[in-house]
């Protein structure tokens, strides 16, 4: 008696060829690596490393770099991601050939009303969105942005914001069956949640009407100067005119300031007070050079913060262990070789940044914080392409210079009156999160303690990272 379902030939033919394209599709394209002569970990089929993510991409690509050395090969479920630390490498990748080969990102398609965002956009839309933000980040324009902060400083720290886990369904999907993602862009599905993107769109777009209106125009914030370059752009004729925003990107990169924003400087600042909280000594010179800058508590001017040297050397050391940018990637636009590897089309090439900033071969003691490494003796030894916590290059974080503003100006505000200690439930080694951002898996509990008042007075606090 057979077990077997009875079915004609050319059914139990097409069951065949069936298994087989299933089979041919979960291992056709993890043979990348071994062609290029990269070694790496073995891939599992239609999954590729991804399962490996479970440990942690930090430690994840800390011990690949131990493995197999400066250069390897992983897969993000069907992505061949060739992972670099070679310094020459990384200047060629995200210097030398930016504009002609790896300008663009990994593109996950589900971006929503955000697709035309500075971080997601593409090419010369990229190139002309970029070119238009720029003169916004100059020091000039911070410097008349620098107010508004001192009004805002307390949001940094209550933000819930959108949270981008590794092992969401939509990205498994789309990288384990990378062609279902513009079938469901099309479907209208995102990474962010509808009701979050329409309310602030909303919100952003009845602002904007405001300010159209010129009922708004003396306010200097980032939203008014998009506004005003997009006005500048109207009175041009010809080529010059179109360079300005539309009213969709504008909104949409008031969006992405919000989210990316909010999102790393909580988890930077957290990280930095963690820092302080775990090396008293080091926060004790600190608060003796804001009371040197700005004693018995003087309101906090733009020139004299960006000239504290040791408070941009602890800054520089925090973000040099815990980067903003655990990972770079930019993604092959045409086949190249870079030092004697062919890296072929559509290749994502990925600079691990958590374990570049960490390598004993380029930071004596890499695991300890030492404010000292970047003090102006030693910042001119530090080879640019071995530090790089907002990325490099042309497609760099855009709003750096913002972010360490606003980072020093409230770790100022705070350390004026305030001392971090560790506490019972502060945990000495941080465990990190599993997500895009590098944020902490759980939150960070501190002792905040007032100067003036004797320690019997404290207050436990919990610096939790806006995605926890």
């Amino acid at each position: 008696m057979s077990f077997l379902p009875y079915f004609s030939a050319e059914t139990w033919t097409l069951l065949a060829l069936l298994i087989t394209l299933i089979v041919v599709y979960g291992y056709w394209p993890y043979g990348v690596f071994t062609k290029m002569g990269v070694p790496g970990p073995k891939p599992l089929p239609y999954f590729g490393t991804m399962m490996e993510y479970k440990k942690g991409f930090t430690n994840f690509d800390t011990e690949c770099f131990q493995k197999y050395g400066r250069i390897w090969g992983i897969y993000d479920g069907r992505q061949p991601v060739l992972c670099t630390m070679d310094k020459s490498m990384i200047k060629t990748v995200l210097i030398k050939e930016c504009y002609n080969i790896f300008t663009n990102r990994m593109h996950f398609h589900l971006n929503g009303e955000m697709f035309d965002a500075v971080s997601a956009a593409e090419d010369d839309t990229w190139r002309r969105i970029r070119s238009v933000l720029s003169p916004s980040f100059t020091s000039g324009r911070l410097k008349e942005v620098e107010p508004s902060l001192h009004l805002s400083l307390s949001m940094i720290y209550q933000l819930k914001m959108i949270k981008f886990d590794l092992f969401n369904p939509l990205f498994l999907l789309i990288a384990l069956f990378p062609f279902t993602g513009p079938i469901l862009e099309k479907m209208k599905f995102s990474f962010f949640p509808s009701e979050v993107t329409d309310f602030f769109y909303a919100s952003l777009a009845k602002i904007k009407s405001g300010r159209d209106t010129g009922n708004s125009t003396s306010r200097v914030d980032f939203l008014q100067l998009m506004i005003d370059s997009q006005k500048g752009s109207d009175t041009k004729t010809g080529e010059d005119q179109t360079k300005g925003l539309t009213d969709h990107e504008i909104l949409s990169q008031a969006m992405i300031f919000i989210f990316a924003g909010y999102e790393t400087s909580s988890s930077t600042m957290s990280f930095l007070a963690y820092n302080l909280a775990t090396n008293p000594h080091v926060m004790t010179k600190l608060q003796e050079e804001i009371d040197t800058v700005f004693p018995n508590k003087t309101p906090i001017q733009y020139e004299a913060l960006m000239q504290m040297d040791y408070l941009d050397c602890v800054l520089n050391e925090s973000l040099r262990l815990y980067p903003i940018s655990p990972r770079l990637e930019r993604v092959a636009k045409k086949t190249v070789e870079i030092n004697g590897i062919v890296i072929p089309k559509d290749c994502v090439v990925l600079v691990p940044t958590w374990t570049l900033h960490r390598d004993p071969e380029i930071w004596s003691d890499p695991e300890e914080f030492k404010p000292e490494r970047f003090s102006k003796e030693n910042k001119e030894s530090i080879d640019p392409y071995t530090y790089m916590p907002f990325g490099a290059g042309p497609r760099n974080c855009i709003g750096m210079r913002f972010a360490l503003i606003m980072i020093k100006l409230a770790m100022v505000e705070i350390l004026q009156s305030f001392t971090f200690s560790v506490c019972d439930e502060t945990e000495i080694l941080l465990e990190m999160d599993k997500q895009f951002l590098l944020m902490p898996k759980r939150p960070i509990k501190l002792r905040l303690e007032p100067r003036s008042i004797t320690s019997s007075n404290t207050t436990s606090i919990s610096l939790k990272s806006p995605a926890t």
